[in-house]
């Protein structure tokens, strides 16, 4: 069975991920600019179990998923021009990952 968890739309409004729990993954869509329609497009191992929240940075190019029960997070690059992402190195050891946000740094 697949449980999704997390939906988010990308800062470009041309991509749409969702984790998926029960595939342990994220699900990659493309959004049609004119119609809205959703087209799957692929998807990515979250690099753990039971992928709860992910998060992309402010500018798009970077996706932190966490895994709640193998208590990891796995950091993807994203390709901004097709939507798809890319995992750099191994998922890290974090307890019980279950939401992110992005803060901006004061100079």
């Amino acid at each position: 069975m697949n449980y999704p968890a997390e939906v988010v739309v990308h800062p470009s409004g041309k991509f749409l991920y969702g984790s998926n729990r029960g595939h342990d993954s994220i699900a990659v869509f493309t959004i049609d600019s004119d119609t809205g329609k959703l087209t799957p497009s692929g998807h990515q191992s979250s690099g753990g179990k039971n992928p709860r929240n992910f998060a992309l940075d402010p500018s798009g190019a970077w996706m932190l998923i966490g895994n709640q029960d193998t208590d990891n997070v796995l950091v993807c690059a994203v390709d901004t021009a097709k939507g798809t992402l890319t995992a750099k190195g191994a998922a890290f050891a974090a307890p019980v990952p279950i939401c992110f946000k992005f803060v901006p740094v004061a100079a």
